[in-house]
């Protein structure tokens, strides 16, 4: 009796498989039936409304394979999902959609035909979707992304001034000086100017010691909370994340600011959504920004790691080897996130690059010395100098741009500190007096912007 061995197995395209078998010195080639595909497991659903789009995410075990269209009157986007069936998770996603959500008002899910998922996106407004799909990376597995834009963006300080957040004065607009310097020859000797004791009693002593920058029009303070929706940046041991701390720590340093005369201020976001980093500097040269600030919380692979830091732009290298490590891990974010790359302004990252000037980073070296003093009151330093590293948030070619790393959410007592509202508060209070202090010296001149 002869004995049968298989000796390969192969897939075919035409998902039949082919089977070599060796009987008695002859071989033979069995074609079997049709494997069956396993079906993709849908694992998690995700939902990040936010005024400037809505991203919906569906994380999976493997790539998937869609189709979508748009209908009108209603306006509808219908997606149909090959390979997958049905499930719990995916049924989730109805109960996302949340009645505040700007374009999307419901979604349907159903089998539509076997190993085919259909879903129906009933939409407030028309928008210009954008779907695609995204590698494993991060503690993410593969995703699929539809990110619903708005046909008619809205326009971003229209929209501040309607909800009333923002001054509705002209950038250009001259604005009345908020204090008065004499000029320097007039000073004399302390001793030489007797004066009556109502003159000095003019002089608040509840006032900020902080000097009181001389303005000659509105300042616009762009705030850049990093990470946000798919990207929840760095985590502590306690289950903090960076995300969340930085955007409140931006929400108090905001609300400081509009209290200050002569000043007004733009977040990059304001809620729990992903903002790529090229948007973030699009947002603030929109807005006509003098200064850019961007919020982080550091972490590092020892949970020893500690104290604040302050970073401005290189032009050459990074001024240290932790520096450079950062600058890669922050420049991931847009991987995390989830860019869409075939319709990425690659156009714009070369300009962003190319005209990064000098003087512009000059200009960030003394507003980052300014906060980083103020930081070193009410932290340790990581650094006692500011740190320099090719960060792509901070390339606006034209706008003073510093990152600060408020501290280490990898270290447990700093994570305590970040997650306190007391330090939250003096974090806002000694960025808002480092910026004060930056302007005492370098007030903001009209200047016609690169556009």
């Amino acid at each position: 009796m002869s004995r049968s061995t298989e000796i390969c197995t192969k897939p075919l395209k035409s998902k039949v498989r082919r089977t070599i078998l060796k009987a008695g010195g002859t071989l033979l080639i069995s074609v079997l039936a049709p494997l069956s595909a396993r079906a993709a497991q849908i694992i998690a659903v995700r939902v990040w409304p936010a005024e400037d789009y809505t991203r919906v995410t569906l994380e999976n075990d493997s790539e998937l394979k869609t189709t979508h269209f748009l209908v009108q009157n209603p306006d509808r986007m219908v997606v149909d999902i090959e390979g997958v069936e049905l499930n719990s998770t995916l049924k989730e996603l109805v109960a996302k959609i949340q009645p505040n959500d700007p374009y999307i008002k419901q979604v349907r899910v159903g089998q539509n035909r076997p190993n085919v998922v259909r879903l129906v996106f009933d939409l407030k407004e028309e928008v210009k979707p954008q779907v695609f799909t995204l590698d494993p990376v991060g503690g993410y597995q593969h995703r699929l992304v539809f990110d619903l834009y708005p046909v008619n963006p809205p326009d971003l300080i229209a929209a501040m001034i309607e909800k009333g957040e923002w001054p509705s004065s002209n950038p250009g607009e001259v604005a009345p000086p908020v204090a008065q310097t004499k000029p320097p020859e007039q000073k004399l000797p302390l001793q030489a100017q007797p004066e009556p004791p109502q003159q000095i009693a003019r002089i608040d002593p509840k006032a900020d010691k902080t000097p009181t920058p001389t303005l000659t029009r509105m300042i616009t303070i762009a705030l850049d909370p990093g990470h946000g929706g798919e990207d929840p940046g760095a985590t502590g041991r306690g289950g903090n994340r960076e995300k969340d701390v930085v955007l409140s720590i931006a929400k108090r340093l905001k609300a400081k600011i509009e209290q200050q005369p002569n000043m007004r201020v733009m977040l990059t976001r304001d809620a729990d959504y992903f903002v790529p980093l090229g948007v973030r500097v699009q947002k603030a040269r929109k807005v006509q920004a003098d200064l850019f600030v961007s919020i982080h919380a550091d972490a590092f692979v020892t949970p020893t790691a500690r104290g604040s830091s302050v970073f401005a732009l290189s032009e050459k290298g990074a001024s240290s080897t932790a520096a450079r490590w950062l600058a890669n891990k922050e420049n991931s974010a847009d991987l995390i996130g989830g860019i869409n790359i075939k319709s990425h302004d690659r156009q714009l990252a070369s300009v962003l690059l190319d005209l990064s000037t000098t003087a512009q980073i000059n200009d960030s070296m003394k507003l980052g010395s300014a906060v980083l003093n103020e930081i070193g009151g009410i932290n340790k330093l990581h650094k006692g100098a500011v740190e320099q590293a090719g960060f792509a948030v901070l390339k606006a070619p034209d706008i003073p741009s510093i990152l600060i790393e408020t501290a280490f959410i990898s270290n447990p007592e700093e994570e305590a500190k970040l997650t306190d509202n007391a330090y939250q508060d003096q974090m806002a209070d000694a960025v808002l007096k480092g910026i004060k202090k930056y302007f005492a010296h370098n007030p903001p001149l009209a200047r016609n912007r690169l556009t």
